[in-house]
């Protein structure tokens, strides 16, 4: 009897040492297809786009903070494309043009709008308008290859190295931004103008300049005033932009393009100049009212 309890005993010890060196084997083949699971997450591809920065040749100084803002955005599109394919490396959804169609498509539209802007930025100046339109469209990396930005010159890009001080890379310097903005209104006055009646030919929109009329900006408010007058040039720029696309496609009455585009341009530059005196204002305790004045009159011509 006692033999029988102790046999009984030393096969239950059997059993249970033999579940446990189950246990450890599977946790560790766990964790192996875990760690494996991880590193294909985290494997991502990412967007491969052309650089930008490096094909502007010589950008006016004048229309220096508007591109620069707008080489910030293609930055921006590209790093949050990466996001999604991120997530999709980690969760796949959708068929096989899944990112064809829901990631690089769209990227490839918000880059179109984004290369327009800088060359009108550059146009409205005076500068000659860089064909641009063929980089629009991006493709793949293979996973872990960082994506080539304009940020530094197209870090990354081989073959772009040559290129990579360009002259360009001071181009945010130039004018500080509020040289772009004030000469931007300016440079509209005769952008252009001449054949404007002919059919399909753009107008431009030209307001009264803004960053060459300010007073004396205390250093503390600098950023935000930089930051508006580069808002002010985005907006003549989208406003170019929709003039540009009722001369291929024309719409409304008469008076169309003073409600729907001059109109609602005003109304926004009422806001970033109020802005802008609010920083300065914020400061010094001077706020600039009759900068407000400057909003408008802007017109189409």
């Amino acid at each position: 009897m006692v033999r029988r309890t102790l046999r009984h005993q030393k096969h239950a010890a059997l059993k249970v040492g033999g579940v446990g060196l189950l246990a450890v084997t599977l946790l560790g083949a766990g964790l192996t297809l875990a760690s494996a699971d991880d590193s294909a997450r985290t494997a991502a591809q990412t967007a491969n786009c052309p650089t930008v920065r490096d094909k502007l040749g010589s950008v006016p100084a004048a229309a220096a903070a508007g591109v620069e803002q707008e080489l910030a955005n293609l930055d921006k599109q590209i790093e949050e494309a990466n996001a999604r394919l991120a997530q999709q490396a980690a969760n796949p959804q959708g068929g096989a043009n899944f990112i064809s169609n829901a990631i690089l498509g769209p990227l490839a539209s918000k880059r179109v709008a984004a290369l327009d802007r800088i060359g009108i930025n550059i146009n409205r100046v005076g500068g000659q308008r860089p064909e641009l339109a063929s980089l629009a469209t991006c493709g793949l990396n293979p996973p872990g290859t960082p994506s080539a930005l304009n940020g530094n010159a197209g870090n990354g890009n081989a073959g772009n190295g040559g290129n990579a001080g360009n002259g360009n890379g001071g181009n945010g310097n130039a004018g500080n931004g509020n040289a772009g903005n004030g000469n931007g209104g300016n440079g509209n006055g005769g952008n252009g103008n001449a054949g404007n009646g002919g059919v399909g030919v753009a107008q431009k929109v030209s307001c009264p300049s803004v960053g060459d009329r300010l007073p004396a900006v205390p250093a503390q408010a600098a950023a935000e005033v930089q930051r508006e007058l580069a808002n002010l040039d985005k907006q003549i720029g989208e406003a170019d932009a929709r003039l540009a696309q009722l001369a291929v496609r024309p719409e409304g009455g008469p008076n169309f393009v003073r409600n729907a585009v001059v109109g609602p341009l005003e109304d926004r530059r009422v806001a970033a100049i109020n802005r802008i005196a609010t920083a300065i204002g914020r400061v010094n305790g001077n706020r600039p009212g009759d900068l407000v004045n400057l909003a408008r009159p802007c017109v189409a011509r």
